[in-house]
C-alpha cells in the first residue's frame, strides 16, 4: 500500500490525513488533529509557529507509530499569511495573523501609491484589508522588512522546516495580491512602487512538484507541493464542469467558478471578485465570505455548551430572521460575535434562535447574490452548485442555499481540501495520469447528497 500524507491546516484547526488508493477508490484516514495556534501577544493576534511546526512533526511521527509510512507529504493552509526569515534563515517574529488590526488603516496609504484599479488590473485579487500586500507594507513601515532575506507563506514555511528547502508555491502566492495574473510570477512593478525589496521572493513553483526530502525522521519521504492554498486544494477535488459553482465551506465560505483565464473587467473589480491561482494554471474566480467562523465564534461565546447540530436545530425552529452583511468588518475578530451581531442589527435583546437563523439566511442569500454576479460577469448559466468542506455537513444551510439560489445543490465531499491535497500527490507519483482522471476518481470514492 502506498500512503500519502495531507497536512491540512485551517485557520482554527489542523489535521493529518493519510490517503491511499484501495479497490479503485481513494481512502482517507485521519491520524492526528490539533488546534489553538493563534494567540494574543502584546495586544496583537499572532501565529504560534513553534507550536505549528511541533504539532506538524508530531503528526508525522504518528504515521510512523502506525506503521503507515507516507511516500509523499504535502501541506496546505489558509492564505495571505507568511513568515519572514533573516539571512541566516532565522524567523523574524512575530508572524502576524490576518485577523490582527494592524492592517485596518493601511489600505488608504497604499492606495495613494498604487490605486486599487491598477492593483486589480495586474493581479486580479479582491480588495481586503488582510491581503499580504498590506501586511508587507506594514512590515516595511515598521522596519521589520529591512532584516528579511526570505519570504515564505505559511505552507512554504512549514515545508521549509521539514526539508530545509525554500519554495514559493503558486496558488498560495496568488492570494498575496503580488502575483501578476498573466505571468503568474511576482509583479516587480508593484514591489518597486511600494519599495518592497524583490530579493526576498523566490521563483514561483507549481503544485505537484518536489520541495525536497523529509529531514529529521527515521524514515524516507518526499515533501511535495500541493495546491497549498487550502481552497485551491478543495477546488482541485471538485468536478462541476465549466458551468458549475463551488462553495468551499469552512471557516471562510469561498464561492466561485473555475476559469481558464483571469477575469479582470471593470465589472469584476466593482463586484470585488478575486482571481486566485488553481491547479494546472486554472483560475479560481470567487468571492470570500465569512462562513463557519460566525458559528464557531457564536459557539465560543456560548462556552461550547451547544453543539453545532443543536445550534442548527435551534435556528430551524425560528420563523424570524434578519439579514446581515456577513463580511462586515465588525465580525472579523470581535470579542463577542453574539454582541457584534446584536449591535449590527441594533437589537440588544435579539433572541439566540433568531440570531442563529439570521446568520443562516444571510449566508445563503450571500451565496445566491454571488451566483447571480458570476452569471452576469462571466456570461455563464450556472446549472449546479457543489458545496464541499466541513460546512457541507450543515443540512439547513444546504437547503437554504438551494432555496435562495434556485439551483441544484450537491453536498460533499466533506474532506475536499485533504482530498485535493492527496490528488496532487497521486499526480506527482503517477498513480493517476491527469487532473480529469483524478476528479473522476473522487466522484467514485465519496458519497455526496443532492439537495
Amino acid at each position: 500500500m502506498t500512503y500519502h500524507l495531507a497536512i491540512d491546516i485551517g485557520a482554527s484547526s489542523a489535521r493529518h490525513i493519510l490517503g491511499y488508493i484501495e479497490n479503485g477508490k481513494i481512502r482517507l484516514e485521519e491520524v492526528y488533529r490539533f488546534e489553538d495556534y493563534l494567540k494574543n501577544e502584546n495586544d496583537s493576534l499572532v501565529w504560534d509557529i513553534e507550536k505549528l511546526v511541533r504539532e506538524v512533526k508530531e503528526g508525522i511521527k504518528k504515521c510512523e507509530k502506525l506503521g503507515k509510512i507516507p511516500a509523499t507529504i504535502a501541506i496546505d493552509t489558509w492564505g495571505v499569511d507568511y513568515v519572514l526569515l533573516d539571512e541566516n534563515k532565522k524567523e523574524l517574529l512575530p508572524a502576524y495573523s490576518y485577523r490582527d488590526n494592524r492592517n485596518n488603516l493601511i489600505q488608504n496609504e497604499v492606495s495613494t501609491i498604487i490605486s486599487q484599479e491598477e492593483l486589480y488590473s495586474k493581479t486580479g485579487i479582491q480588495k481586503a484589508n488582510y491581503n499580504t500586500v498590506y501586511q508587507l507594507y506594514c512590515d516595511k513601515k515598521s522596519g521589520k522588512l529591512e532584516n528579511a532575506s526570505y519570504f515564505l507563506m505559511m505552507p512554504d514555511y512549514i515545508a521549509f522546516k521539514l526539508t530545509g528547502e525554500i519554495r514559493n508555491e503558486y496558488t498560495e502566492a496568488s492570494t498575496s495580491n503580488l502575483i501578476n495574473a498573466y505571468t503568474r510570477s511576482w509583479d516587480n512593478e508593484i514591489l518597486d512602487k511600494l519599495k518592497i525589496k524583490k530579493e526576498i521572493f523566490n521563483k514561483v513553483s507549481q503544485p505537484c512538484t518536489e520541495v525536497g526530502a523529509l529531514k529529521g525522521f527515521d524514515f524516507e519521504s518526499t515533501v511535495i507541493l500541493a495546491p497549498s492554498h487550502d481552497t485551491a486544494s478543495a477546488v482541485a477535488a471538485c468536478s462541476v464542469g465549466d458551468n458549475g459553482v463551488y462553495i468551499s465551506s469552512g471557516t471562510w465560505s469561498l464561492i466561485g467558478t473555475e476559469n481558464p483565464e483571469p477575469v479582470l473587467s471593470e465589472e469584476a473589480l466593482k463586484a470585488n471578485f478575486t482571481n486566485e491561482g488553481g491547479i494546472n494554471y486554472r483560475y479560481r474566480f470567487l468571492k470570500n465570505y465569512m462562513g463557519m467562523w460566525l458559528f464557531q465564534s457564536i459557539r465560543r461565546d456560548l462556552k461550547k455548551q451547544l453543539s453545532y447540530d443543536e445550534m442548527m436545530k435551534l435556528a430551524m425552529k425560528s420563523e424570524s430572521f434578519e439579514i446581515i452583511d456577513t463580511n462586515d468588518v465588525s465580525f472579523l475578530a470581535p470579542e463577542s460575535m453574539i454582541e457584534a451581531i446584536r449591535t449590527y442589527l441594533k437589537n440588544d435583546g435579539l433572541p439566540l434562535d433568531v440570531l442563529l437563523n439570521s446568520v443562516y439566511h444571510s449566508l445563503a442569500k450571500a451565496y445566491a447574490d454571488v451566483v447571480k454576479e458570476i452569471e452576469s460577469i462571466s456570461g455563464k448559466t450556472v446549472d449546479i452548485i457543489n458545496i464541499v468542506g466541513g460546512g457541507s455537513k450543515d443540512k439547513y444551510l444546504n437547503e437554504l442555499t438551494a432555496r435562495y439560489t434556485g439551483k441544484r445543490v450537491i453536498a460533499g465531499p466533506v474532506e475536499a481540501t485533504a482530498t485535493g491535497n492527496i490528488i496532487s500527490q497521486l499526480l506527482y507519483s503517477k498513480e493517476v495520469d491527469s487532473l480529469e482522471e483524478a476528479r473522476e476518481l473522487v466522484k467514485k470514492s465519496f458519497d455526496t447528497q443532492t439537495i
